[in-house]
C-alpha cells in the first residue's frame, strides 16, 4: 500500500508559478514510476508529467516548458514545478505512483489560475 498526499495547490494569476508536492507513505526509492495527473471540471484526467526511478521524465505537449517534475528520495517527496501558468492549467491536479504492479493515487489538490 502507497498513501499519497498532494500539497501546494492555489489561486494564482495567469503568467505566475506554483509548486505542488506529493508525499509518499513509502521510500520513494522503492517507486519505479511517479506522475502527476490532472483533471478539469467536465474533461477525463489527463497525463502531465511522468519521472522515472532512474530520473528520466516526461511532459504532456501541453505543458512542456512550463513544467518541471522532480523527485527527493531523500525527503520522499516528489515536485511539480509550473511556471507560466494559463487558464487553462486550472484543474485539480493528483499524483500518482506505480509500485508492484499496482497504481496509487492521491486525494488531489486544486490548482485555481485567474485570467
Amino acid at each position: 500500500q502507497v498513501q499519497l498526499v498532494e500539497s501546494g495547490g492555489g489561486l494564482v494569476q495567469a503568467g505566475g508559478s506554483l509548486r505542488l508536492s506529493c508525499a509518499a507513505s513509502i521510500s520513494i526509492f522503492r517507486i519505479n514510476a511517479m506522475g502527476w495527473y490532472r483533471q478539469a471540471p467536465g474533461k477525463q484526467r489527463e497525463f502531465v508529467a511522468g519521472i522515472i526511478r532512474g530520473g528520466s521524465t516526461n511532459y504532456a505537449d501541453s505543458v512542456k516548458g512550463r513544467f518541471t517534475i522532480s523527485r527527493d528520495d531523500a525527503k520522499n517527496l516528489v515536485y511539480l514545478q509550473m511556471n507560466s501558468l494559463k487558464p487553462e492549467d486550472t484543474a485539480v491536479y493528483y499524483c500518482s505512483a506505480q509500485y508492484l504492479g499496482t497504481g496509487y493515487w492521491g486525494q488531489g489538490t486544486q490548482v485555481t489560475v485567474s485570467a
